[in-house]
């Protein structure tokens, strides 16, 4: 199990989609991406989506995300995503009183008690007081995580140092 935190999208998009006797069907399915805004959310969403369809879908909606971090799960067979609200318990030490706040997760999970467990695995592991108020299975088909390009990972030198070296080695 990992987590991350991010500013997270819910992008809705229809397209026709074929479905396994053979006949299209226009679908709406929801994805979330990580964006720092709605137009990067569009343009990541379109960049996904364009490897997976062939022919047209269009962009229906996109909302802020109402969770700030994702649990997501190594095992094959979590395909399913939750919606974990997760109430947090401090005692304020003035007067002594439990105050509770409530904090909204998306979990991967393959069944309802997997989800429960990544949540417990995650949460586990650290000095916060929690219970699991709510977990609801979501329509969400998948989540995009921001990834640097290839061209980035290889070339992560600012610019100006590679004028460096160049001009150095000029006689």
């Amino acid at each position: 199990m990992r987590s991350r935190t991010a500013n997270w999208f819910e992008c809705k998009i229809r397209y026709e989609k074929q479905m396994e006797d053979g006949t299209q069907k226009k679908v709406n399915e929801t994805y979330v991406v990580d964006a720092l805004s709605f137009t990067e959310a569009e343009q990541r969403i379109m960049e996904e989506m364009s490897a997976f369809i062939s022919g047209e879908f269009d962009v229906l909606d996109i909302k802020r995300a109402p969770y700030g971090e994702i649990f997501f799960s190594d095992a094959p067979q979590d395909d399913k995503w939750y919606k974990a609200k997760l109430q947090f318990i401090t005692i304020d030490e003035k007067t002594e009183k439990e105050k509770r706040s409530n904090v909204n997760y998306l979990v991967q999970g393959g069944t309802l008690s997997r989800a429960l467990k990544n949540v417990d695995d995650v949460m586990g592991g650290t000095m916060i007081d929690y219970e699991s108020v709510s977990l609801a299975e979501t329509t969400l088909m998948d989540v995009f995580e921001y990834k640097k390009s290839e061209k980035a990972q290889v070339d992560d030198k600012p610019e100006y140092e590679g004028q460096e070296q160049n001009e150095e080695q000029q006689p």
